[in-house]
C-alpha cells in the first residue's frame, strides 16, 4: 500500500496564545507544522526550539512576506495542506475614542493580512485540496451594536464575508475555508478584559474557554472529519453573546 503523505500546515501568529495552541495541537496529530512570528521575543526564541527549521519571521500585512514564507514552506516540504491564520490585533474602545489610525490598523491586520494569505497559498492549497481556518470572534455573525469593540468586530465581520466568498470560489477546487470564533478565552497574552473573572461569570456555560478548546476546533476544521464543511463560522464560546 502507498504511504499517506504527511500533512503540512502553516500556522501564523503562533509564537504565543491561541496560535501556539493550534500549532501544538496539529503537531500532536503528526502534522508537519511551520510557524510564524512578527517580532523577535523570548516566545519566538522558544518557538524556534519547538519547531526547529520551520519558524519564519514575517510581517503578514505585507504580500511579499507572505510569498517568501510560502515559498520557503514549499521548498522545504513540497506541499501545503492547511493554513491557520491566527492573526488579529484587538482594540477595546468606543468608536469616538478609537481613531481612524486604529481602524486602519485593525482592517490591515485582521482583513488585509488574510487577503494576502489566501493569494499566497491558493495554488498550493488547490493542489493539495487543502483547507484554511481564519480567526473571527464570538457573535461576529450578528449585527448588534458594540459599545467597546465596534471597530474590531467590524473588521472581523468583513473577514467573515471574505471567508464565505473565498469558500464559494474555492469549493470547485476542493479547498475548504472556515472561520473559528472564540469567545472569552483567557491566556497569558490575552487582552486584559478577557482576564476579568467578573466577565467569566457572564458566560452561559459558567466558565471561560481554554486555548486547547479553540485548538481542538481548529484541528477538526483541518481534518477529514470536516471534509464537507466550508464557509461556516464555528463558535467556541460557551454560549457567550447568545
Amino acid at each position: 500500500m502507498q504511504a499517506v503523505a504527511q500533512r503540512v500546515a502553516l500556522v501564523t501568529g503562533s509564537a504565543r496564545g491561541l496560535g501556539l495552541a493550534c500549532a501544538r495541537r496539529l503537531a500532536s496529530e503528526g502534522v508537519r507544522v511551520h510557524a510564524t512570528y512578527r517580532s523577535p521575543t523570548p516566545e519566538s526564541e522558544a518557538l524556534e526550539r519547538e519547531f526547529p527549521g520551520r519558524v519564519h519571521a514575517a510581517d503578514l500585512e505585507r504580500a511579499e512576506d507572505w510569498k517568501r514564507v510560502v515559498d520557503a514552506v514549499l521548498a522545504s516540504e513540497g506541499r501545503l495542506d492547511h493554513l491557520v491564520h491566527a492573526v488579529g490585533e484587538y482594540v477595546r474602545a468606543p468608536l469616538h475614542a478609537t481613531g481612524a489610525a486604529n481602524l486602519r490598523r485593525l482592517l490591515s491586520n485582521n482583513v488585509e493580512s488574510a487577503f494576502h494569505g489566501i493569494e499566497a497559498t491558493r495554488a498550493a492549497l488547490r493542489s493539495s485540496r487543502g483547507s484554511v481556518v481564519l480567526f473571527g470572534c464570538a457573535g461576529v455573525e450578528t449585527t448588534r451594536a458594540r459599545r467597546e469593540a465596534a471597530a474590531y468586530v467590524a473588521a472581523k465581520s468583513a473577514l467573515v464575508v471574505l471567508a464565505r466568498s473565498w469558500a464559494l470560489e474555492e469549493a470547485p477546487h476542493g479547498v475548504r475555508i472556515n472561520v473559528v470564533a472564540p469567545g472569552v478565552v483567557p491566556h497569558e497574552h490575552a487582552s486584559a478584559d478577557t482576564l476579568d473573572p467578573s466577565l467569566w461569570q457572564r458566560v452561559p456555560m459558567g466558565r471561560p474557554g481554554e486555548p486547547r478548546e479553540v485548538a481542538d476546533a481548529v484541528a477538526f476544521l483541518c481534518s477529514s472529519s470536516s471534509s464537507y464543511v466550508t464557509g461556516t463560522v464555528l463558535e467556541v464560546a460557551g454560549g457567550w453573546l447568545l
